[in-house]
């Protein structure tokens, strides 16, 4: 894939459009029970063929129009076709459903920017740091976006004054810096079917560069924080119909989905109050520990580190009424401890949210 500059004074000043979105697999069981329609759709991508692999998709979302994965490759695939507008449709709609996912917000930006929308796309890559502080590319791609603002602010004032000497030399400066050689290329690939939930690029295997721990997140009241995650009001159909069980079954899966990566989300980015709050009052912790206890041994772990890695590969999820199984394998990190566990979640349903009621690690 390749994407204009963002003007004619950087001859290779192109932001990064993100292919993967890692945290899919996690959202949505569309990874364990559609793994085959993603497939050919990406076989499409990968051939160049995007009219057909936008035929595919839309059948693909008739069938399951919450799907994470689905929705953001339509997105990629509008963007083949040139058709931005709809692109950004399909970001906006997920960065909505799923604000915790920094992706949908990067590729925003990167479609702002070819429309000379910078403002936006200053916004969009912003959100997406506030989603995910260790995105790299965001990182990289705000960079260009201010790369490009001061461009154009020293030429206004070029325009303002022809001998202000300051501002010639910054805008040279400028235009030097992005059309140095070396400048990066967006990567071509689309993702893989059942990408590990450590792909490109948010939830990585690896320590950061720095151990500087990320920035404080803001309350999970605020529409900016992955505790934001909205949880469907779908109520349960009746019984009587074959098909709308099987619907009903796939949705509260989903749900499932959700509330477990939204717990992973809180973990990982040590708020506590939000990571505990994710357990049903009939919790019962491991080893019978009350639970008064287990919240301050909870509490003193996850604050303890500089920073926490928590990603896991594609859950099975089964659901019987009001309570629901997770099965996944978990990867879990910090500066100086490293480990992988099978782990089970049991959950409860509490109203219109799903909690946990028992954990078991093996």
């Amino acid at each position: 894939m390749t994407y204009p500059p963002l003007g004619a004074a950087a001859a290779r000043f192109v932001l990064r459009l993100v292919v993967g979105m890692a945290l899919c697999v996690a959202l949505m069981p569309s990874a364990v029970f559609a793994a085959d329609g993603l497939a050919e759709i990406q076989n499409l991508m990968r051939q160049g063929q995007f009219p057909q692999a936008l035929a595919s998709v839309d059948a693909y979302l008739a069938n399951r129009p919450k799907d994470a994965q689905g929705r953001f490759m339509k997105g990629l695939i509008l963007t083949e076709l040139k058709r931005p507008n709809e692109a950004i449709a399909v970001f906006t709609k997920l960065s909505e459903d799923y604000p915790e996912l920094p992706e949908p917000y990067n590729n925003l930006a990167v479609l702002y920017a070819q429309q000379k929308q910078y403002d936006r796309a200053r916004s969009a890559l912003e959100m997406a740091i506030r989603t995910h502080p260790s995105s790299a590319i965001a990182y990289e791609n705000l960079g260009d976006v201010y790369a490009k603002l001061a461009s154009q602010a020293y030429d206004k004032s070029l325009q303002l004054d022809t001998s202000n000497a300051a501002a010639q030399s910054k805008l040279a400066l400028i235009r030097d810096l992005v059309s140095a050689p070396g400048s990066r290329t967006p990567p071509v690939t689309p993702p893989a079917a059942t990408p590990p939930i450590a792909a490109t690029p948010p939830v990585a295997t690896t320590p950061p560069a720095t151990t500087t721990p990320p920035p404080a997140a803001t309350p999970p009241a605020t529409t900016t924080t992955i505790a934001a995650v909205p949880t469907p009001t779908t109520a349960a159909p009746p019984a009587a119909s074959p098909g709308k069980a099987e619907s009903s079954a796939t949705d509260a899966q989903q749900e499932v989905a959700r509330a477990l990566a939204a717990w992973a989300a809180a973990w990982a980015r040590q708020d506590v109050k939000a990571y505990l709050g994710y357990y049903a009052s009939g919790f019962q912790p491991p080893g019978g520990a009350s639970r008064k206890a287990w919240e301050a041994e909870r509490t003193e772990r996850i604050k303890r580190p500089k920073w926490i890695k928590v990603s896991y590969d594609a859950p099975r999820i089964s659901v019987e009424g009001k309570q629901a199984t997770a099965r996944f394998r978990q990867y879990y990190q910090t500066p100086s401890l490293r480990n992988t566990t099978n782990k089970t979640l049991v959950f409860v349903r509490v109203g219109n949210a799903w909690q946990i009621l028992s954990e078991k690690t093996n």
